[in-house]
C-alpha cells in the first residue's frame, strides 16, 4: 500500500495557460479534486491552491502551486514541511515531452529536464525520491520548438488523448492508495487512449 500524503499537479498560473500542454499536471489535479467533490482553495502560506481529500481511506492533501512552473518547489516544500510530509509520500503530476499524448507513466526518482521537477528536487534538499506521474504531451521534434509546444494548446485529438489518460490516472490513484504502486503501474502503463 502506497503511503501518499500529498499529490501535486504542476502548471503555470493564469487563464492564458489554462489549456496549454504545460498545465497537464494541473488538469490531473483538478480532475482528482472534482472526482472527490472538493474544490481547491487559495492558501497563500503554501503559495498555491489546496484541498484535503480522503482516497481509499487515506488523508491526502492536494496542491496546485500558483507560482510559475520553475518555482514549484517553493509551494511543495512549504506544504510538505508544515505537515511533516516526507518526499517518499509525495506524488507530483506533470507534462512529459518524452511520452506521446494519451500515455502516462509512474516513476520514482531519477533526473528530469522538467523545470518544475528540478525545482522541487532542489527545494526538498536534493531529494529525488518522490513519485512522479508523467503525463505525455509529445515532443515537437526539435528542441528549438519545445517552448512553443509546451506553452501551446494541443489540437482536439491530442487534448482528447491527454484527457482520457488523465481520467485513467485518476482511477489509478485510487488503486495506488488502496493497493500498491505495482498494481497502479500495471493498469496505467497498459492503458491505450
Amino acid at each position: 500500500m502506497a503511503d501518499i500524503r500529498l499529490i501535486v499537479g504542476l502548471g503555470n498560473p493564469g487563464p492564458e495557460y489554462d489549456n496549454t500542454r504545460h498545465n497537464a499536471g494541473e488538469w490531473f489535479l483538478n480532475q482528482l479534486a472534482d472526482t472527490f467533490n472538493t474544490p481547491l482553495k487559495p492558501e497563500s502560506k503554501f503559495f498555491g491552491k489546496t484541498a484535503r481529500v480522503t482516497i481509499a481511506g487515506h488523508d491526502v492533501r492536494l496542491l496546485y502551486p500558483t507560482t510559475f512552473m520553475n518555482k514549484s518547489g517553493q509551494a511543495v516544500a512549504a506544504l510538505a514541511n508544515f505537515y511533516r510530509i516526507e518526499p517518499e509520500q509525495i506524488l507530483v503530476a506533470f507534462d512529459e515531452l518524452d511520452l506521446p499524448p494519451g500515455v502516462a507513466k509512474y516513476k520514482i526518482g531519477g533526473s528530469s529536464s522538467q523545470n518544475g521537477i528540478r525545482d522541487i528536487v532542489a527545494k526538498l534538499g536534493n531529494n529525488k525520491d518522490f513519485l512522479r506521474l508523467r503525463i505525455g504531451i509529445g515532443h515537437p521534434g526539435h528542441k528549438s520548438r519545445v517552448t512553443g509546444h509546451v506553452l501551446g494548446k494541443p489540437p482536439a485529438d491530442e487534448k482528447m488523448a491527454i484527457e482520457s489518460v488523465i481520467d485513467e490516472a485518476v482511477r489509478c490513484t485510487e488503486i495506488l492508495l488502496k493497493n500498491d504502486l505495482k498494481q497502479a503501474q500495471n493498469r496505467l502503463h497498459s492503458f491505450k487512449a
